[in-house]
């Protein structure tokens, strides 16, 4: 079979890039009325983001999810007047049938990995503008939504279907492909919805799906509607779910400009972020710093600033930033994590996220943070953050070292080096498990927490770092040098199967929720299928999907 070449790239033009713009969509249409959005999905066959498979029935791949995360991002800034949001399709008797199966069976394990997790981001994303955006999101199934096209309408806050005899909802991977739902639909089903157990085991197993009364009674949408009376029931819903809001109807959007990035063969520049790529070393290093100065700190200086207030132009820049290395670099096992500039600057800075943190455009902004620390979260590399003097390890930048899985700090008394906390450290930024990082790190343990808390806005050296537990390590500058080349060089020569497993495990600690379950439960059974023979062997399902031939499974349960 032949794949389609998702190693890295050995020229720039062959980068997957996730830069894009409402213009240069091919396959969503966004339209704003009042306070409602329409995303109309309208997928072009002939679009796919790699040659060899047409994107038919509606079906999508990644080029289709960078311009839905792109809308959403739109639709968080640009248009603070919308307040819900409708899914539907632009194609007949369609909604979206999931991720295009031929593309499935040309790609790369590794192609397939990246796709579900960034689907997974992006559809949590939409559940993250419900819970703190003052969006709310109604798929319109006007047709059927099967695997991924039902998953999509799972993140949703509710699911409305047409009672035409013919459209269904429907998860057949496990039935037709042998594989799981990659984007988190057997934990929505159980964690969102409530599905019983017997009903999801049905549900799953059966390729056809579920239409009708029957589909309302399972849970599995909302609400069922005749089709002359489909359009106004949505346009009904979406006014009432918008007069739940809190977004501002009369304020002025920010439009998202197109984020500069200089690509060579050293790495990716931004104003903010700067990527360096060492190919030998299979590390990658990633420098965030911090503005000059403050520049506004009132809500109005803030809304004049627009895309290039340092919070959000940063969190955008490094966010690329992740998603480039994760997609196009998937060798560069171990990523350094740095930091540059003045301390009381980003503390400065964070004051004022802190005050004006009502102001629409401000909450967008720490919820952009919020997601962009959280997609570093769950990216499956090794973090090391490397504390060093010139170092801007404060604040909200500070998250960047507790999102490590280890921390070095410099112990050298004649070059100080401190970090610092602010409020931003403690829930303002969240990770997937719903707990701060520094209460994750901790168990949530009350005291080491307040020992934290009371020093907030303290320059703290490496002694004090260390005694309070927010550092790994504080070499003194006779050891630094060694310490960390053999912490780098033993990290990049163990297992990295190994090691996605050890660092999904130990990231998020005792605390699970739907979000924990998406990227570690499920995510590490879709990995651990998506290399099984009855999956992907020469007589898998995946492999001979569509040829007329059945699978033959291998029939130990092991």
């Amino acid at each position: 079979m032949n794949t389609i070449d998702t190693k890295a790239p050995k020229s720039h033009d062959s980068l997957v890039d996730y830069r894009t713009e409402p213009s240069r969509y091919r396959h969503w249409q966004l339209a704003c009325e009042g306070g409602v959005a329409t995303l109309t999905l309208n997928i072009d066959e002939d679009g796919g983001i790699r040659p060899g498979y047409k994107l038919r029935l509606n079906s999508y791949d990644l080029g289709v999810d960078i311009e839905l995360h792109d809308a959403l991002q739109r639709i968080r800034f640009e248009h603070p007047e919308v307040r819900a949001v409708v899914f539907r399709s632009g194609k007949p008797k369609i909604f979206c049938s999931g991720a295009n199966i031929h593309m499935l069976g040309l790609s790369t394990h590794a192609w397939v990995v990246n796709l579900c997790k960034f689907s997974n981001e992006t559809r949590n994303g939409i559940e993250d503008a419900s819970a703190h955006s003052g969006l709310k999101f109604i798929a319109a199934c006007k047709g059927a939504a099967a695997g991924g096209g039902y998953e999509l309408a799972l993140a949703c806050d509710e699911i409305v279907l047409v009672d035409d005899r013919n459209s269904a909802v429907s998860l057949p991977e496990v039935a037709l492909l042998g594989v799981l739902p990659g984007t988190g639909g057997l934990t929505r089903l159980t964690d969102k919805r409530r599905v019983r157990r017997d009903h999801a085991d049905i549900f799953c197993t059966i390729s056809e799906g579920v239409r009708g009364e029957r589909a309302k009674q399972w849970r599995l949408v909302d609400e069922v509607v005749r089709a002359q009376e489909f359009d106004a029931h949505i346009g009904e819903r979406a006014a009432a779910l918008a007069k739940g809001s809190d977004r501002p109807a009369g304020a002025r959007g920010i439009a998202l400009a197109h984020l500069e990035r200089t690509d060579d063969a050293a790495g990716y520049h931004y104003q903010f972020v700067d990527v360096a790529l060492d190919e030998a070393a299979r590390t990658a290093r990633i420098a965030v710093r911090a503005p000059a100065a403050v520049s506004a700190r009132s809500a109005a200086e803030i809304a004049a600033e627009g895309a290039n207030w340092w919070p959000l132009r940063m969190a955008r820049e490094l966010d690329d930033a992740i998603l480039m290395l994760r997609t196009n670099h998937l060798e560069l096992g171990l990523w350094v994590l740095a930091t540059e500039g003045d301390k009381d600057v980003v503390l400065d800075i964070d004051a004022t996220l802190e005050a004006n943190r009502d102001d629409w455009f401000v909450r967008e902004t720490i919820g952009m943070l919020r997601r962009t620390l959280a997609r570093l979260d769950v990216s499956s590399r090794s973090l090391y953050a490397l504390i060093e003097p010139g170092s801007c390890f404060a604040g909200t930048l500070f998250e960047i070292a507790l999102a490590a899985d280890r921390s070095y700090m410099l112990d050298d008394p004649g070059r100080p080096n401190a970090i610092a906390l602010s409020t931003m450290n403690f829930g303002t930024l969240p990770m997937i498990n719903g707990r701060s990082r520094l209460a994750s790190r901790f168990y949530e343990d009350v005291a080491p927490i307040a020992a934290a808390k009371a020093r907030i806005g303290d320059r703290l050296a490496p002694a004090d770092a260390l005694a309070l537990g927010l550092v790994t390590a504080a070499p003194d500058d006779l050891d630094w040098r060694d310490e960390v080349r053999i912490a780098l060089e033993e990290r990049a020569a163990l297992s990295p199967d190994a090691l996605t497993g050890l660092e999904a495990n130990l990231r998020f600690g005792i605390f699970e929720t739907l979000n924990t379950r998406i990227f570690g439960r499920l995510s590490a059974w879709q990995n651990w299928v998506y290399n099984r023979p009855n999956a992907v062997g020469e007589t898998g399902a995946l492999t001979r999907y569509g040829s007329g031939r059945k699978a033959q499974f291998d029939r130990k349960r092991v």
